[in-house]
């Protein structure tokens, strides 16, 4: 199998690489923490395009359940089938839908299934999936069916860390935690949305983008895909660099909340 270094579209340090090849080599989920912008959830596409696997994402919400990723028995349909004497009512795995992990298991090439955002769930959900996620494998009582994984996937699972995950479930993981970019790495990343942006005007952005992030009482910090936008803002507008330091043209675009904007009004006095 390919090792994962990165993609022209993805900047990843070398701690990332190695965690993502060590969990492909170990057939072990690979958990990403790491604040809001620092490219967990690109991460899977990108493994996805460097070793050239199909990308299955499973988006969890705070209504999700485990059962959702593993299959959907829509008796509805069924009820609603038999009532008007439709054919194939008694043949029960027709109502049988796979979930995002029922998908990845019943792929006759191995995929990569992003679990994405697994912490907006109840804290039970990880747990809920331990066995499926070791074996491999789940049962269906409706139609007596167990339905094994063809092919290991390789699995990215995401978080914010908006709340504590189990124990057992981070045991059965490969962790790493992204750090946000610093300056050099940022400009790298810049560099791949931005190919011919003006230096100069990178570079002042850069600076006061960051000054920005260690600002006192900033409660949201701008990430990375709010400096794209605000890049792209720049130049839209016309800007002149040297303005950017010191004025924050369009600062609504990097900071979304009063009290942050207020924050920086104050510093600026």
């Amino acid at each position: 199998m390919n090792t994962f270094t990165g993609t022209n579209k993805y900047v990843a340090s070398s701690e990332l690489m190695t965690a993502v090849n060590i969990a492909v080599t170990l057939q072990k989920p690979l958990l990403v923490k790491g604040e809001p912008g620092t490219g967990k959830t690109m991460l899977a596409q990108a493994v996805s395009d460097a070793l050239g696997k199909k990308l299955i994402i499973w988006n969890v919400k705070s209504t999700t359940k485990a059962q959702d990723g593993l299959y959907v028995y829509d008796v509805v349909q069924r009820l609603y089938d038999s009532q008007f004497g439709n054919e194939g009512v008694d043949n029960i795995a027709k109502y049988i839908k796979l979930g995002k992990l029922g998908e990845a298991f019943q792929s006759d090439e191995q995929v990569v299934l992003l679990i994405d955002e697994i912490d907006k769930a109840d804290l039970e959900f990880p747990n809920d999936l331990l066995w499926e996620l070791d074996q491999m494998e789940f049962y269906i009582p409706e139609t007596k069916e167990t339905v094994r994984a063809k092919q290991r996937p390789v699995v990215i699972i995401t978080s914010n860390a908006e709340k504590e995950l189990p124990d057992a479930f981070l045991r059965r993981c490969v962790f790493h935690y992204i750090e946000f970019p610093d300056q050099q790495q940022m400009e790298q990343i810049v560099r791949v949305h931005f190919g011919d942006l003006d230096k100069h005007l990178v570079q002042q952005a850069l600076a006061a983008f960051y000054w920005l992030r260690e600002l006192r009482g900033i409660e949201k910090k701008p990430s990375t895909s709010e400096l794209v936008d605000w890049l792209r803002a720049l130049v839209a507008g016309g800007v002149d660099p040297d303005r950017i330091t010191k004025d924050i043209p369009f600062a609504g675009v990097l900071l979304k909340k009063d009290k942050d904007l207020r924050a920086l009004a104050g510093a600026r006095r």
